[in-house]
């Protein structure tokens, strides 16, 4: 069974609080961040983990929001 990688809210933050990045960058970390979880989702991934994995994305939506307001709430809003 493959290991589920766990981001850290303060990693998500650490990048959000870059000055020396452009938003467009911190937007592209974020959402890569996003993507190689559901990527480390497999059959076997419990339910927990799942969760785990759903709460991750909306901690990233928000700080995404918090940078662009547009691109964020689409993405709260089309979180299944």
């Amino acid at each position: 069974m493959k290991q589920l990688k766990e981001y850290s809210q303060e990693l998500i933050d650490k990048i959000y609080n870059y000055k020396s990045l452009s938003d467009k960058v911190k937007i592209d970390r974020l959402l890569e961040i996003d993507c190689n979880q559901y990527v480390n989702c497999g059959l076997e991934t419990t339910k927990t983990n799942r969760q785990i994995v759903k709460r991750n994305s909306i901690y990233i939506y928000k700080a995404i929001k918090k940078i662009d307001e547009y691109t964020g709430s689409l993405l709260l809003n089309h979180l299944d």
